[in-house]
């Protein structure tokens, strides 16, 4: 028996008979998304990689997205955290309007209001656990000693209080993701984007990561958006959203699933 109740992206039908009419929502909408494409190529090479997407991501929440190789997934994200720019359609992030920001306004808006957390953990080798989880606030102007007293508060909250000092030769995978999660919250985002946080780790570390995000990033004021093809962290997600084809096909949603359960 699915955890999760099926429905149909952003409140209407789609052309798709698989889907269902109506979503009904309730919250605040941190990440509205309209219309969305986006080509890459030219010509007979051309591919279309998002196909006029529409779709709500809900504060308070983790929203996944998940389906096969290829379907526009990380092209999505990339879009939603500002990386990428649309060919058309907005994208509109906790009432900025980010598709219409200029290069430079846009880098200053990720800086600020947006965190990242990848499938490779990106820290720098010579760097310790607490320094590198400080660097986005030594960008914004911090300085060194207070940007990483910061870190090092945040590494014990996840866990890591003992490894502050380690170099990340010296952290296993887990513990690697651990503090590159601490460098994508020390900095209070409004927003934080994962592309295949759980694909290096084993399932243990994998769930462990998951639990953390959960715990750690979801909260009323913050979205925390993950691309996933781990199956096995499906559980995680209030919503998940289905793509194939660069569309969003499907929307299941675990919150309206319980609430349902026990009408």
């Amino acid at each position: 028996m699915t955890m999760f109740k099926t429905r149909s992206p952003v409140g209407r039908r789609l052309k798709d008979p698989r889907l269902d009419a109506v979503e009904p929502e309730s919250g605040d909408v941190a990440v509205r998304i309209r219309a969305v494409v986006k080509h890459f190529g030219e010509g007979e090479r051309q591919v279309q990689a998002l196909r006029s997407v529409d779709w709500d991501v809900y504060a308070g929440q983790m929203s996944l997205i998940v389906g096969p190789s290829g379907c526009g997934k990380t092209t999505l994200l990339s879009v939603i955290a500002g990386i990428l720019n649309a060919d058309s359609g907005s994208v509109t992030i906790f009432g900025d309007e980010v598709s219409n920001m200029k290069d430079s306004a846009r880098t200053r808006f990720r800086a600020s209001k947006i965190g990242f957390i990848f499938q490779q953990y990106n820290l720098l080798p010579a760097l310790n656990a607490a320094e590198n989880a400080a660097i986005p606030l030594v960008i914004a102007g911090w300085s060194k000693g207070k940007a990483v007293a910061r870190s090092r508060e945040v590494l014990k909250s996840l866990g890591m209080g003992p490894k502050v000092d380690s170099l990340p030769n010296q952290l296993s995978g887990g513990q690697q993701q651990r503090v590159a999660i601490a460098r994508a919250l020390v900095h209070e985002p409004q927003l934080l984007v994962c592309d295949e946080p759980t694909a290096a780790l084993d399932q243990q570390s994998g769930h462990s990561v998951m639990e953390l995000l959960k715990e750690s990033a979801v909260r009323p004021d913050r979205a925390v958006v993950v691309v996933t093809h781990d199956n096995r962290v499906f559980s995680f997600g209030d919503r998940i959203a289905h793509m194939d084809d660069g569309r969003i096909v499907k929307l299941e949603s675990r919150s309206e699933k319980n609430q349902s359960g026990h009408g």
